[in-house]
C-alpha cells in the first residue's frame, strides 16, 4: 500500500515538473525574442527583413492655383411662362417641343377675327365722330361771322364752339378704342420674348385659353447661370479679389471628375443666409456646347488667387495622426524622420504645403505604414525591376516574414515586426537534439518544411500556416514527455 502511494507521490511530481519546464520554456522562448527588437529599434530599427521599401518624391515648387468649392444649381439665364393674354380659341400652334426660337419667333395664334371685328368698329365710330366734328367746324365759322355782325347771340355762338370741342374730344377718344383694339388684336399673335428653347407644349390646337392657361415653358440656355453657395467665411476673400476684376468659375460634374464649363462670377447675394451661415453667389456661362441644363446639380470651383511658388508634394505624402497632419521626411542618411506639416489645400493630386517641407527635400510617398520615426529606409524605383506593387503584395501569411522581405501586416513598434529572428534562435536552442539533428542548420522563421503534421507552423497540407505566439515549440512538448518516461522507468 506504502509502495503505491509512493508510485503516486512520484508520478505528480514528474506531472509538475513537466508543467513547469512547459511554461518555463515558454518564458524563454518569448524574452530572447524581444531582446532583438529593442536592440533593432536602438540602432535605427532595422528589423530582421532589413531597410524599409518606400517609394519617395521631391518638394517642389510651383504656382498653386487657390480655389473655394462649392454646390450649386444651374438655372437658366431667363425664364418664362407663356400665357395667353385674352381669351379665345388656339387655332395656330406654330413651334415643336425643343425647339430653340429667336426672339419675336412667332409661338401660337388665337383666333383674331372677334378682336379685328372690335377694331373696324372702332375705326367706323371714329370716322362717324370725324365727320361730326368738321359740320361743327363749319357750323362754328358761320357763327362766328354773324356773331361779329352782332346778329347772332352769344347764347347760341358759344353752344356750337363748345360743340366743336366736345366732338373734337370725341374723336380723341375713338382712336384711343382703336389702339386699343389693334393691341388686342397683336396679343392674338404670340411670339417668343427672347432667344429660347421651347419645352413641352402643355396646351393643344384648338382648346379654348384664356389667360389663366399655360402655353409652354421657355429658358434661355446661352448664357446661363449658376447659383451656388460658400461658407461665410470666405466672403472677405472673395470681395478682396472681386475688386481686382471678374473671377474665374469653373463648374464640374456631381462626381467632380469632368469639367463642364468655364465662367466668371457675376453676382454675390446681398445678405447671408443666417440658417446655414453661408453666402448665395451667381456664376454666369456662354455654355456654347449645352453642357450645363436648368436643374442641374454641379460642384463649382471659384478662382480668388494664385499662390507663387507653392511648395508642393503628391497627396499621399500627407498623413493624419493623432497630433494633426504629418510627412515622413527621407534624411540624407536614408532613414525616416517624421515631420509635422500645415496643408493649405489638396487639389488634382497635390498637396499644397504652407510650413514644415524645405524645397528639394525627399519625402515617402508610399510605404508609410511599414515606417516609424529613424527607420531606415530603401528608395525603390517602381519602374524598374521587378514592380513595387508585387513588393507590396503578399499572398500568403509567412511568405511576408521571409528574410529581406517586410512584413505589411507589422504596424510600427508591433513586436512581430522584430522578434522573429529572435523567437527562432530560442526554438533552436531548446530543441532536443534528435529534433536538431533532423535539421542540417537553424532555418529562418516562416521557411518550408518537409510535409509533416508536426511540423512548427505548417499545416497537414504542408503549406505554412498562420504563426501563433501563444502556441509552444514542440521541442517543449518532446522534452517534457520524455522527462516523464524517463520518470515512469525509474520508479519502475
Amino acid at each position: 500500500m506504502r509502495k503505491m502511494r509512493w508510485f503516486f507521490l512520484l508520478i505528480g511530481a514528474v506531472f509538475v515538473s513537466g508543467v513547469w519546464f512547459y511554461f518555463n520554456h515558454q518564458k524563454n522562448t518569448e524574452n530572447p525574442a524581444a531582446a532583438p527588437g529593442k536592440n533593432a529599434s536602438q540602432t535605427g530599427r532595422r528589423g530582421p527583413g532589413g531597410p524599409v521599401p518606400v517609394v519617395a518624391g521631391l518638394v517642389q515648387k510651383r504656382d498653386v492655383p487657390i480655389y473655394l468649392d462649392g454646390i450649386g444649381t444651374v438655372q437658366a439665364y431667363n425664364t418664362v411662362t407663356v400665357h395667353p393674354q385674352l381669351s379665345g380659341t388656339l387655332t395656330t400652334v406654330a413651334f415643336k417641343e425643343g425647339q430653340d426660337v429667336k426672339k419675336g419667333d412667332l409661338i401660337a395664334v388665337i383666333d383674331p377675327r372677334p378682336y379685328q371685328a372690335a377694331l373696324d368698329g372702332a375705326v367706323a365710330k371714329k370716322n362717324q365722330d370725324i365727320a361730326q366734328l368738321n359740320n361743327a367746324k363749319v357750323l362754328l365759322d358761320r357763327d362766328t361771322d354773324l356773331f361779329k355782325k352782332g346778329v347772332l347771340d352769344h347764347q347760341t355762338y358759344d353752344t356750337q364752339r363748345f360743340m366743336v370741342d366736345q366732338l373734337d374730344a370725341t374723336v380723341k377718344a375713338d382712336q384711343a378704342a382703336i389702339d386699343n383694339a389693334q393691341t388686342q388684336l397683336s396679343y392674338t399673335q404670340i411670339t417668343a420674348p427672347f432667344d429660347a428653347r421651347c419645352g413641352i407644349r402643355q396646351v393643344d390646337q384648338g382648346n379654348l385659353v384664356s389667360p389663366s392657361s399655360s402655353l409652354v415653358i421657355l429658358t434661355q440656355l446661352k448664357p446661363i447661370s449658376v447659383i451656388f453657395t460658400l461658407p461665410q467665411q470666405n466672403l472677405i476673400e472673395i470681395n478682396e479679389a472681386s475688386s481686382h476684376g471678374a473671377l474665374k468659375v469653373m463648374a464640374l460634374d456631381s462626381g467632380q471628375s469632368k469639367g463642364l464649363a468655364e465662367g466668371t462670377l457675376a453676382v454675390v447675394d446681398n445678405e447671408i443666409d443666417t440658417t446655414t451661415g453661408t453666402i448665395k453667389l451667381k456664376a454666369n456661362f456662354p455654355n456654347e456646347d449645352l453642357k450645363l441644363w436648368p436643374g442641374q446639380f454641379v460642384n463649382t470651383r471659384l478662382l480668388v488667387s494664385t499662390q507663387k511658388d507653392g511648395l508642393v508634394v503628391p497627396a499621399s505624402v500627407v498623413q493624419r495622426g493623432p497630433n494633426g497632419t504629418f510627412a515622413y521626411v527621407i534624411t540624407p542618411k536614408n532613414t525616416a524622420e517624421m515631420r509635422p506639416v500645415e496643408v493649405g489645400q489638396i487639389d488634382g493630386g497635390q498637396a499644397l504645403i504652407n510650413s514644415g517641407l524645405q524645397d528639394g527635400e525627399r519625402v515617402v510617398i508610399d510605404g508609410q505604414y511599414k515606417l516609424q520615426p529613424g527607420a531606415l529606409v530603401q528608395v525603390t524605383n517602381p519602374g524598374g525591376g521587378k514592380p513595387l506593387a508585387q513588393n507590396d503584395r503578399v499572398s500568403d501569411p509567412d511568405q511576408s516574414m521571409q528574410p529581406g522581405s517586410p512584413n505589411p501586416r507589422a504596424k510600427p513598434g508591433d513586436p512581430g515586426e522584430s522578434t522573429a529572428a529572435g523567437a527562432l534562435e530560442s526554438q533552436a536552442a531548446q530543441a532536443s537534439p534528435s529534433d536538431q539533428s533532423q535539421v542540417p542548420g537553424p532555418k529562418p522563421f516562416g521557411q518550408n518544411h518537409a510535409p509533416d503534421s508536426s511540423s512548427f507552423g505548417q499545416n497537414r497540407a504542408g503549406h505554412p500556416g498562420h504563426r501563433s505566439e501563444a502556441s509552444p515549440p514542440s521541442s517543449g512538448k518532446a522534452s517534457s514527455s520524455a522527462m516523464a518516461i524517463q520518470g515512469r522507468e525509474g520508479q519502475k
